[in-house]
């Protein structure tokens, strides 16, 4: 059965129903960093993906994680 996702107030809560014409519906997300999380994950998969024929992307790929290494190891990052 096909699933909606709807937000009456622009995207900071969206609600889950299973149909067009079930009433009852579940709240999924209220909290925006969460979408925003979700928004950035999405594009990050989307970027790997395409990179895998990209070869611009494959090199800039590589040059993010070299930064990433780097940072980690000097202390700046929160991760």
């Amino acid at each position: 059965m096909a699933q909606i996702f709807e937000s009456p107030d622009g995207g900071k809560t969206i609600y889950q129903r299973e149909s067009p014409y079930t009433i009852n519906r579940t709240l999924v997300i209220e909290d925006t960093s969460k979408i925003e999380q979700i928004r950035e994950d999405k594009l990050w998969g989307n970027i790997r993906r395409a990179a895998i024929t990209n070869t611009a992307l494959q090199a800039a790929m590589e040059r993010v994680k070299v930064i990433y290494y780097l940072s980690k190891d000097n202390g700046n990052s929160k991760t």
